[in-house]
């Protein structure tokens, strides 16, 4: 589409999907007409259906140059999830931009952990959510268990925001509090919980530089930097957990493609027992979880 393309002659819904595809396809996208599809309909308020129904309706000027513009953004490699503002979840939408990280389908196995591993205290318990970010994992925890308390955590207070926009978009604002801080200290040292869970930082630091440009270039980093190892926030989170656990606590954590046995290793250290290693969706070893069987004094 040239820059006049507005002001020349109209396009229709049909015409648009073809050429925006082509588009796509040319710059390496993988699923090219499906998001040419999926911002297109986000433009015109409509769902993918209507944009068959309608082919052949003709777009005027402003949804035309609205089109244009994420068009633009997602040439320049801005994840879908970021023009779109928001990305599914567990079966519900979270909003999401800039200053959180896109939840993946693979944290949603983070989720199904922490639910199977406590069932047996389902009508209540307490679950700390460390680095919670867009709160995807705490609010959907929530949503599963409202009979328990949930307390969200994140060093950032933007991430934070976003996190509790979507507990209230939601309705999961009972019982789900989100505070600032650095993992554990944003709780008070007396408080213990039936369940710990953490999608951490755990891109080794030099490997960052390497990410494709949709993660490197518009992700925060403070959410991607897992320090030089890439298990910097494994070895504290293992470590300091279980004087935060009440015994027979649960600890689940996300880990990186390739770490799953290292980060066991690590929770074998500070003393956890009954270990899992958990697979994604795509058969990923993706959750680490164990049990604290031994309580540590604080």
């Amino acid at each position: 589409m040239n820059e006049s393309a507005s002001e020349g002659p109209r396009w229709s819904i049909k015409d648009l999907l073809v050429w925006a595809t082509d588009d796509f396809k040319k710059r390496g996208l993988e699923s090219a007409r499906l998001e040419a599809e999926v911002l297109l309909a986000a433009t015109l308020g409509v769902d993918r259906v209507r944009l068959v129904i309608e082919a052949t309706r003709l777009l005027n000027a402003d949804e035309l140059g609205h089109y244009k513009a994420a068009i633009v953004r997602r040439r320049r490699g801005e994840p879908l999830a970021y023009i779109l503002g928001q990305r599914e979840f567990y079966g519900r939408i979270f909003r999401v931009d800039p200053r959180v990280l896109i939840p993946r389908p693979d944290t949603e196995a983070l989720v199904e952990v922490g639910l199977r591993r406590t069932e047996a205290r389902r009508l209540f318990g307490r679950a700390l959510d460390l680095c919670t970010g867009s709160g995807c994992v705490a609010v959907s925890f929530a949503k599963a268990r409202p009979t328990w308390h949930v307390t969200g955590t994140d060093a950032s207070d933007n991430a934070l925001d976003v996190a509790r926009d979507n507990a209230y978009r939601l309705g999961a604002l009972w019982g789900v509090r989100f505070l600032p801080g650095d993992l554990f200290e944003a709780v008070d040292e007396a408080e213990r919980f039936e369940l710990i869970t953490s999608n951490p930082p755990y891109i080794r630091a030099d490997e960052i530089a390497d990410l494709p440009e949709n993660v490197r270039d518009f992700e925060p980093h403070l959410a991607l930097d897992g320090g030089a190892s890439g298990l910097s926030f494994y070895e504290r989170i293992s470590e300091q957990a279980p004087s935060r656990l009440t015994r027979g606590g649960v600890l689940a954590v996300e880990v990186g493609f390739g770490q799953a046995a290292d980060v066991r290793a690590l929770f074998e250290k500070a003393g956890f027992g009954e270990l899992e290693i958990t697979r994604d969706y795509a058969g990923v070893e993706r959750v680490v979880s164990g049990k604290a069987h031994q309580v540590r004094a604080s």
